[in-house]
């Protein structure tokens, strides 16, 4: 088929990393995987942050470039068969894809869509209201996040077009055998010790949910002192010098690696002991799903749909969300404990290659894609 892709939130050639973006690109690559051609529909950000005006502004463009793109295919460009947006909310609802569809006559799809009904009635009421419409259009709705379902269900008529997609990723490029290798270059890079524990901390640095995760880390820590540990945070952002502000109590022990390659950021994962990430209000966590990847156990606070990635006693140890107490408590049990840390290791990558690698993910979008091309 020939798929119209959208997000709304961030296009999948955005030049800032995040995990967004991450599972933008992993939805084409899948979708490509499976035979189908995939364009990119449009560039257009329906982001806004509470401004009622903004938004009304922002529907209004965006109702512009869906008519413009309706006029191209007026004009003999190729009509897509099938439309697929990523990720819809509040705060970024899709003024495109609905209106598209409707026109064209075409399947409308959705991954990861997230409705809020305390939400109604409030500053992000417009973007509220279209992501019900558009859910209640969407022929099929491709859910990574677990959490969302409750609250999207009741809108569907039919509670079969919500299909649930774990998380996923090409897990290959991370399970090459090479952890000497990169723990030496890593270790030369950053100045570290080879004989005490790399924890190992992937996360932009915004002003939001991320500085809070980072705020309960940086609470965490200190509560670790007594244990042999050096921290890499690797990520940059806005919020940078506050999240450095956090960790100046021990900066000794932590090494900022700012924004990695995607090669490097490989080596990272193959060549730390631990993954720490408090995920306050997360969605899943791209990062912790690449950490798996690569045999790298996970300690996590427990949030939105993070259990689903994680396994809590498997793959790795969840908190409760925001407790930098009982985060550290998980911490620390791993940290004593190495032949546990090399056992959930070893079971989060088979469990990432065996539940969150893009070949299924790829069978699955594709059987219900076509599906929805031949009812029949």
């Amino acid at each position: 088929m020939r798929i119209a892709f959208y997000a709304p939130l961030k296009p999948p050639d955005h030049p800032v990393a995040s995990g967004d973006r991450a599972m933008a690109r992993a939805l084409i690559a899948a979708l490509e995987r499976a035979g189908h051609e995939v364009t990119l529909a449009a560039h257009f950000r329906s982001y806004d942050s509470g401004d009622p005006r903004r938004q009304a502004r922002l529907r209004a463009e965006g109702r512009k470039i869906a008519h413009r793109y309706l006029r191209k295919i007026e004009q003999g460009a190729p009509q897509p068969d099938l439309w697929f947006t990523y990720h819809l909310y509040h705060k970024a609802p899709d003024w495109l894809g609905p209106l598209v569809t409707g026109r064209l006559g075409i399947p409308y799809a959705i991954a990861e869509a997230s409705y809020a009904p305390k939400q109604e009635g409030g500053p992000f009421d417009l973007g509220h209201q279209s992501v019900a419409e558009a859910i209640r259009q969407a022929a099929v709705i491709f859910q990574p996040n677990p959490a969302d379902a409750e609250c999207v269900l009741p809108l569907l008529e039919a509670p079969e077009r919500l299909v649930p997609v774990p998380p996923f990723l090409d897990t290959a490029p991370f399970r090459a055998p090479d952890r000497d290798a990169s723990r030496a270059a890593i270790g030369r890079m950053l100045g570290l010790d080879p004989k005490v524990p790399w924890l190992a901390t992937v996360a932009m640095m915004r002003d939001d949910q991320k500085l809070l995760s980072y705020r309960v880390l940086a609470e965490a820590m200190p509560l670790l002192a007594d244990l042999r540990w050096q921290l890499i945070v690797a990520g940059k952002g806005p919020a940078e010098a506050a999240v450095r502000e956090a960790f100046a109590p021990f900066a000794d022990r932590v090494r900022w690696a700012g924004e990695l390659a995607p090669e490097v950021l490989k080596q990272l994962y193959r060549a730390a002991d631990l993954c720490l990430w408090p995920a306050v209000k997360e969605a899943f966590g791209v990062a912790l799903l690449e950490a798996q990847a690569a045999g790298l156990p996970v300690v996590a606070g427990r949030s939105g749909g993070v259990s689903s990635v994680v396994a809590d006693e498997e793959t790795g140890l969840l908190a409760r969300e925001g407790d930098a107490a009982a985060f550290a408590d998980a911490a620390g049990a791993l940290l004593e404990d190495p032949e546990r840390r090399v056992r959930m290791g070893h079971a989060a990558m088979q469990r990432a290659e065996r539940e969150n690698d893009i070949a299924r993910a790829a069978a699955l979008l594709d059987e219900r894609l076509r599906r929805l091309a031949d009812p029949a």
